[in-house]
């Protein structure tokens, strides 16, 4: 092989091996990092382990299901202390899709996270009728902001926009 193709060969797996750790996602730790990701306009994909929550149904605590759900934050809003009278600053968004359910049929599932400023978030999953929107099914669950060795349920991935 000549010198030249040995070099563009190189330059080559070089640029590969560059681009594909520049191209790998990053934990976001706490609502600063989150925030100001979102500011600066990373994509920020949320994880969310279920059983690492509390589910709070009609204010009564139940055994939260091995579930695992996840979210992509692209619309959503901030609110400052005060602002919606909040006593913690909170990022507010949420997804709804049809679903087809086993046992309610085709559904709206409807998912939406409020993240606080001291890292607590709160998700709240409802199903809702898609002709009434009558709601079939609500659950609230209590977790926390992980850091990826702390136990705790919510994961938050940024990456290139």
């Amino acid at each position: 092989m000549n010198r030249s193709l040995g070099i563009l060969l190189c330059a080559l797996l070089l640029f590969g091996a560059s681009t594909s750790v520049m191209a790998q996602p990053a934990r976001c730790t706490s609502f600063d990092e989150l925030l100001t990701s979102l500011k600066e306009g990373w994509t920020v994909r949320t994880t969310i382990e279920y059983a690492k929550c509390r589910l709070v149904i009609d204010s009564v605590e139940h055994q939260s299901p091995e579930a695992i759900g996840g979210m992509s934050i692209e619309t959503y809003e901030y609110f400052g202390r005060g602002v919606v009278r909040n006593v913690k600053a909170y990022l507010a968004t949420s997804e709804t899709h049809v679903i087809s359910h086993p046992r309610h049929g085709y559904v709206l599932n409807y998912v939406r996270l409020r993240i606080y400023e001291d890292d607590a978030v709160e998700i709240t999953a409802r199903y809702l009728n898609p002709t009434t929107y009558a709601v079939v099914m609500d659950e609230t669950f209590f977790g926390s902001i992980s850091t990826g060795t702390d136990g705790n349920g919510v994961h938050l991935y940024r990456s290139q926009p």
